[in-house]
């Protein structure tokens, strides 16, 4: 909640100045954005529980199936079937969460895998929506105007879910705050801007490969910043769900020619 609600100030600002040059947006724009945030909320919930779970690293790798996830639902939705690569990289991405969950050893990294592992493949539904509405709620020329709507949403729905579950605290104490704020400005400000502002003007292929690298510095990050220290089984499952995502974003060559 804190995280969105520090966000908005400078969002609606920078939605302001964007509205002065290419003035307002629609209704129906407005609205993808604004369910984009209620999908948004549900990827931060369940991301949250999943880390503290299995970790933030092998969290995050997880997470990264949304490029899976966005290539099945465009199949069974619009009917885009996937090329072979793309088909060839579901088992493997599937095979690399069965060694993350560590249900093939006794005694793998995290206090839950297994539960982990769920709520970060629900996380990664939830992401993969937030991404299909979100890109029906922006254009080229926008980014911050739709950031802000889904912003919104997202912490109304962060709140209400805390005040339902009992678990939403009201007055965080210092230095919990200044690192909330940094949270704001950092990924939910900047982060998510340049995100939306970059992944129209890059081709398909670099852009996989750019946002690969969250997964990767996740995972090498909260080994030598939060100690953790996931398995070799389950490293290689990160392995294969890295090499999952990447077949899984890749376009077949004659779309690349186009």
């Amino acid at each position: 909640f804190f995280r969105c609600l520090y966000a908005l100030p400078l969002l609606w600002w920078l939605m302001r100045r964007e509205d002065a040059v290419y003035g307002g947006r629609s209704t129906r724009a407005r609205g993808w954005a604004l369910l984009a945030g209620v999908l948004f909320a549900g990827d931060l919930l369940l991301f949250h529980h999943a880390i503290l779970l299995m970790g933030a690293g092998l969290a995050t790798v997880l997470v990264n199936l949304q490029v899976v996830i966005v290539m099945i639902a465009a199949w069974l939705i619009w009917g885009e079937r996937p090329s072979l690569a793309q088909a060839v990289a579901v088992p493997i991405a599937l095979g690399g969460v069965v060694f993350i969950s560590g249900v093939l050893e006794a005694e793998p990294y995290g206090n839950d895998p297994v539960l982990g592992s769920i709520l970060a493949i629900l996380t990664a539904v939830c992401y993969a929506g937030y991404l299909l509405l979100l890109r029906k709620g922006r254009d080229r020329q926008r980014a911050a105007g739709p950031i802000f709507d889904s912003t919104l949403t997202c912490g109304l729905t962060a709140l209400a879910a805390g005040l339902v579950l009992g678990d939403f605290d009201p007055v965080p104490s210092l230095p919990m705050h200044a690192w909330l704020l940094l949270l704001a400005l950092s990924a939910q400000v900047a982060g998510q801007v340049m995100i939306a502002t970059a992944l129209p003007r890059l081709p398909a292929a670099t852009t996989s490969l750019i946002l690969l690298l969250q997964p990767v510095l996740a995972t090498i990050i909260a080994m030598i910043v939060l100690s953790e220290s996931p398995t070799p089984s389950q490293l290689f499952g990160v392995t294969l769900i890295l090499g999952g995502v990447l077949l899984g974003s890749a376009r077949p060559r004659a779309a690349r020619l186009r």
